[in-house]
């Protein structure tokens, strides 16, 4: 395998299609939160970026070392992610349903939900690693490393496209991105045990 314009533009297109689920959820946390500032939002696109980087990576060592062990774990992956993403998800709804709503508008995503939602929208990515596997590590981590940093471009997009509608939205917000974030659940849900 070489570096190649396809090696490239298969690394550009898994990253587009592994980063739809943070981009949902990118959009959910600028709704959540309108006056986002610029290094927070380079921080939440980051922390996506990582998770997407570090899924697929983990996968391919999966592949290359404990391969039967992480057979059996990829059962649990949709699960996970459903459970995950709908408790953020319940929690925001929460939120924006109790005391003023104009303080919920503005309520910042912790870091310990932010890290919850890097590790629900990128869970699925460990099955990359598959994908992937015929690549020796140098190529892996050049292919990884692009796949994130499609991930923090595709991000930053969501959460300014979320800030531009929180705007609009004001209270009900933090409402909307939590039933965005059920419905990501559940289609990870569904397309990981269905499809």
């Amino acid at each position: 395998m070489n570096f190649d314009a396809v090696f490239f533009l298969n690394s550009i297109l898994l990253g587009t299609g592994l980063a739809m689920d943070a981009f949902s959820v990118s959009m959910a946390n600028g709704l959540n939160e309108p006056r986002m500032k610029r290094g927070r939002q380079g921080l939440i696109a980051g922390v996506f970026a990582l998770f997407q980087f570090a899924m697929p990576m983990i996968g391919w060592i999966c592949v290359h070392t404990v391969l039967q062990l992480f057979e059996q774990f990829s059962i649990l992956i949709p699960w996970i992610a459903l459970i995950l993403l709908c408790y953020i998800g319940i929690s925001m709804i929460r939120e924006g349903m109790s005391g003023d709503e104009e303080e919920e508008a503005e309520k910042e995503v912790g870091n310990g939900k932010l890290f919850v939602q890097g590790i629900a929208t990128s869970i699925d990515a460990l099955s990359v690693g598959f994908t992937i596997a015929h690549y020796n590590m140098f190529m892996a981590l050049i292919s990884t490393l692009i796949i994130g940093a499609v991930t923090f471009v595709i991000c930053l997009a969501g959460l300014e496209i979320g800030k531009k509608f929180g705007m609009k939205l004001a209270g009900k917000a933090s409402i909307f991105g939590g039933v965005i974030l059920i419905l990501i659940g559940l289609e990870i849900f569904i397309s990981g045990v269905f499809f």
